[in-house]
């Protein structure tokens, strides 16, 4: 409990903690943004039967170049009731059925009508089957569309409404517990005169958690007392899957955290990450509530919730790679070299790549707000200098 972590051996420890939510079968609006536990199957071919890829003429390329007789129109949603026979042609709309014994459309432009006779006036179609969608030709009843795992984008919600469903099976939602730890915190709003600050922890993190489709449950500041942190502690933990406290999980006198987790029985699975900033993280659990304790640090809490919350909950929804990605991108300005701790610098991304700010300070949040990118330093890195590629995650 006492060594320092990696960053990626603590991900691995923390993902551990609990595997995906359980399952639930939910309408597809309720579903977009969220990952797919079961694979989409067609029921249905698309499309269904022959359509009309142009608005023009319906008829037999081997009766070209015409004349035709034009006896009936298809629409979209209402086809012919009769088939098309030798020198016979119907009026078709885009997205119509092909009436039977069609097999090319005739382009409305190169086409010439005077009441129910038809003429070629153009090039006409250069082949058979010209601007017709063949049945199936989307995809066939039976076949996989989207596999298990997959994020479920507005796209892929048309495709699977096309492929006959309404519903389709997801993992619950990740309930989330926001505490705020700290006898110096007033609510965001009210008035905090020295040495009182305003609690913006709770509302940044709930911010986080509105882009990954989790329910936050806020439940506001809780001193620094054991009595109060630990019954805090077990009425989150039993209608939520997470919770994530920011401060009191350093060592100082007022930093309770830990030790009152101890006290209520939840079992701790490691404290202390090799990182700047953010080395005070702990994580464990009460019963079947994975418990995260980020630092109270604004900053810091802000790059752990991009390293470790937001990871936890793609993961307990069922996302197959939970982990953040990150780019490549070449510096603007040069860099120092690290120590036995990764550093996760605040950056603001260039039309020439990354620069990252000069101050260090974990306290100055104009620079957070400012930032849309942070600079990933392994430990013992070397210096870099303008011009060198380094890893950049890609905060927005």
């Amino acid at each position: 409990m006492t060594a320092m972590l990696s960053v990626s051996e603590a991900q691995a420890r923390l993902l551990a903690l609990a595997g995906p939510l359980p399952l639930e079968r939910v309408g597809l609006v309720e579903a977009a943004g969220r990952h797919l536990a079961a694979p989409i199957v067609a029921q249905r071919h698309q499309p269904a039967a022959d359509l009309s890829a142009m608005d023009g003429y319906a008829l037999r390329f081997a009766d070209l170049p015409g004349p035709w007789s034009v006896v009936g129109e298809s629409a979209a949603g209402r086809g012919l009731d009769r088939a098309i026979g030798a020198g016979e042609a119907a009026r078709i709309f885009t997205g119509a059925p092909v009436p039977q014994g069609a097999d090319t459309i005739l382009l409305q432009e190169e086409a010439t009508r005077d009441s129910d006779t038809l003429r070629l006036s153009g090039a006409g179609p250069a082949n058979e089957g010209q601007s017709i969608r063949i049945a199936g030709s989307d995809f066939s009843a039976g076949a996989t569309l989207i596999e298990a795992g997959s994020l479920l984008t507005p796209a892929r919600i048309a495709l699977a409404a096309m492929a006959g469903h309404g519903a389709v099976e997801v993992r619950h939602r990740p309930r989330v517990a926001i505490l705020s730890t700290g006898d110096e915190l007033v609510p965001a709003g009210e008035i905090a005169p020295p040495p009182l600050l305003p609690a913006s922890n709770g509302p940044m993190l709930a911010a986080l958690l509105a882009g990954c489709q989790a329910e936050a449950i806020d439940r506001g500041i809780v001193p620094d007392q054991v009595d109060l942190l630990a019954a805090a502690f077990t009425e989150a933990a039993a209608d939520a899957d997470v919770i994530v406290t920011t401060g009191g999980v350093s060592v100082g006198d007022h930093d309770l955290v830990r030790p009152t987790l101890e006290s209520i029985g939840a079992d701790l699975d490691f404290w202390r990450v090799a990182m700047r900033p953010g080395k005070p993280l702990m994580a464990g659990r009460i019963g079947q509530t994975i418990v995260l304790g980020l630092p109270g640090n604004p900053i810091s809490a802000f790059v752990t919730a991009h390293l470790f919350l937001l990871p936890l909950l793609r993961h307990l929804a069922g996302d197959p790679a939970p982990l953040p990605e990150t780019v490549t991108l070449p510096l603007e300005a040069p860099i120092a070299a690290t120590r036995n701790r990764a550093d996760y610098l605040r950056a603001r991304r260039t039309a020439n790549g990354v620069a990252p700010f000069a101050s260090r300070d974990s306290a100055l949040l104009t620079e957070l707000a400012s930032a849309d990118a942070l600079i990933v330093r392994q430990p013992l890195a070397p210096a870099a200098e303008i011009g060198d590629f380094c890893e950049v995650l890609l905060l927005y």
